[in-house]
């Protein structure tokens, strides 16, 4: 950016409608924005959660070697979920940690595409394409290219984990901030790493400088956007132009 940042717009709640919720791992569901997706819940909003990837780099030491390692993510990820008033999970199990191939994006690009028709989201909630993690970065460029190969007609919001993002606007998740808190501390294969709830909560304290005095916790929204020049060619090189994929 050249120019000043303007604030972000405070929002009370959230629009409602349907919702799709794109998380790299178990637990992104929780730390991007699980305080949105309770206040969607509550509202009667319906909300589904695909998890991509299998989660299981969340073990660097191998203390978990003799369990289905995998599994048990999905486990604690379910756990968490009933915390925020959220059961419905299709898990991917992608493999992690490594940049995909052409046919790999293409491939979860159409997975995703189908996805979306089937489920028929209002609102798509993905990591924003500045994530510096690459499994976050990757899952971003996906939603993008199938939303763009869709014609995606809805609202569509990246959220932030490892790279803080300037936010449009701010969702006030102060009334549901101890329902996060008890949703992260289902994961206890990730809390024996780090602590969690100190790391992936600080920034909602922050961003709540941005809403009422009152508030406590925000999180922090911006639009997913289009495609880069680069996937736009891929996607072209593969046939598929803006709405190719068939309406959403």
């Amino acid at each position: 950016m050249t120019d000043r940042s303007p604030l972000p717009i405070a929002l009370p709640r959230p629009s409602s409608g349907r919702v799709l919720h794109l998380a790299p791992h178990p637990d992104d569901d929780i730390i991007g924005c699980g305080g949105t997706l309770c206040l969607h819940a509550q509202a009667g909003d319906p909300v589904h959660v695909v998890v991509a990837f299998n989660g299981e780099a969340g073990d660097p030491e191998g203390r978990y070697g003799s369990t289905n390692y995998a599994e048990l993510r999905r486990q604690e990820t379910r756990a968490g979920g009933v915390h925020l008033g959220l059961s419905d999970y299709e898990f991917w199990d992608f493999p992690e940690g490594h940049s995909p191939g052409e046919e790999e994006l293409i491939g979860a690009t159409h997975k995703l595409a189908a996805c979306v028709q089937e489920f028929r989201p209002d609102i798509v909630y993905a990591p924003w394409i500045g994530e510096y993690h690459l499994d976050h970065y990757t899952l971003a460029r996906v939603a993008r290219m199938a939303l763009y190969a869709l014609d995606f007609q809805g609202a569509a919001w990246g959220w932030e984990v490892w790279t803080p993002l300037i936010p449009t606007h701010i969702v006030d998740i102060t009334e549901v901030y101890d329902q996060k808190v008890l949703a992260l501390q289902e994961h206890k294969t990730q809390l024996k790493y780090q602590d969690l709830v100190h790391i992936a909560l600080a920034i909602t304290a922050h961003r709540s400088v941005y809403i009422s005095p009152e508030s406590r916790h925000g999180e922090a929204l911006a639009p997913l956007g289009d495609p880069s020049p680069a996937d736009l060619e891929l996607l072209k090189n593969r046939g598929i132009e803006r709405g190719t994929l068939g309406p959403s």
